[in-house]
């Protein structure tokens, strides 16, 4: 069992989301983590959960893209002690092409014994799919929802 606070944990895994994605970032995450992302674009799975499950997204997102900072960074507590709040702004390229990418993110995380069990992250679903060059496919999947 880890002593380090909710909030430090949060950090962490930003320091290592900056350098990601990597699958170094799945260690911050319990075993059987839930990872929820409502945003995803039709058609896109739900992240199965768990950290191996993670750890695959991560090792996937790899091959696709390399991100080189985090900025704009806030964290916000909550109510409840175990609960985090991270505003912060993702900057990345995408491997096939180099286009630059930079997501403004706000995630939400639940830490106990220095381990996030539970992640939910909402980021525009356009600026993704305008990096990934796939607002057709955005697009043909909001016409047939």
């Amino acid at each position: 069992m880890s002593t380090a606070a909710p909030r430090e944990v949060v950090e962490h895994l930003l320091r290592l989301t900056a350098e990601g994605p990597s699958e170094a970032m799945a260690e911050v995450f319990a075993p059987d983590a839930v990872f929820e992302m409502p945003f995803l674009p039709p058609g896109v799975p739900a992240q199965e959960p768990g950290r191996e499950a993670f750890r695959a997204h991560l090792r996937e997102g790899a091959g696709m893209q390399k991100f080189d900072g985090v900025d704009n960074v806030r964290i916000h507590d909550t109510g409840d002690p175990e609960v985090i709040v991270a505003e912060y702004r993702l900057h990345g390229r995408v491997l096939a092409g180099g286009k630059r990418f930079a997501f403004d993110i706000v995630a939400f995380a639940r830490v106990r014994d220095g381990l996030i069990t539970w992640y939910r992250t909402y980021a525009n679903p356009l600026d993704a799919a305008i990096a990934f060059g796939m607002t057709e496919q955005l697009l043909g999947g909001l016409r047939a929802a």
